[in-house]
């Protein structure tokens, strides 16, 4: 048997019109943590401006500005400068994006299993929490 210290990681680009989240996103990620729901093993902001440079501010910089003093991280850094520039080319001029990496905590137990019988994910698709509303507000 095989023991996972990770289940599997997620990486979100989180879009914004200003330059940074409201504090109930905050509000939210802190919520996730302090439930066992998710780890952050990583938490960066990017804002491109009008002339197109993009300004990366780690979270140490900003937690905060950003509502998010007694969050705890288990690694920062994780997020390499060339996971930054791809992500980085889908935040339009003028917007800001947070970049975040969560283990989800939840699933480590079902990885590990799937692992100790030989089983593995083939694939996975996520459908946005929008688009699964609308959908059922329509049927």
């Amino acid at each position: 048997m095989t023991d996972f210290p990770y289940g599997p990681v997620e990486i979100y680009l989180i879009g914004f019109d200003g330059d940074r989240p409201g504090r109930e996103v905050a509000a939210a990620i802190i919520d996730l943590v302090g439930a066992g729901t998710v780890r952050v093993l990583d938490l960066l902001f990017v804002s491109r401006q009008w002339g197109g440079t993009m300004t990366v501010r780690e979270l140490e910089e900003v937690i905060d500005d950003h509502g998010l003093a007694g969050l705890e991280f288990l690694e920062l850094g994780l997020t390499g400068e060339e996971d930054i520039r791809q992500l980085g080319a889908a935040i339009e001029p003028g917007t800001s994006a947070a970049i975040l990496v969560v283990e989800h905590v939840w699933a480590r137990r079902f990885a590990q299993a799937l692992f100790d019988a030989g089983g593995r994910v083939l694939q996975t698709h996520e459908i946005p929490a929008a688009v699964v509303n609308e959908l059922v507000a329509v049927t």
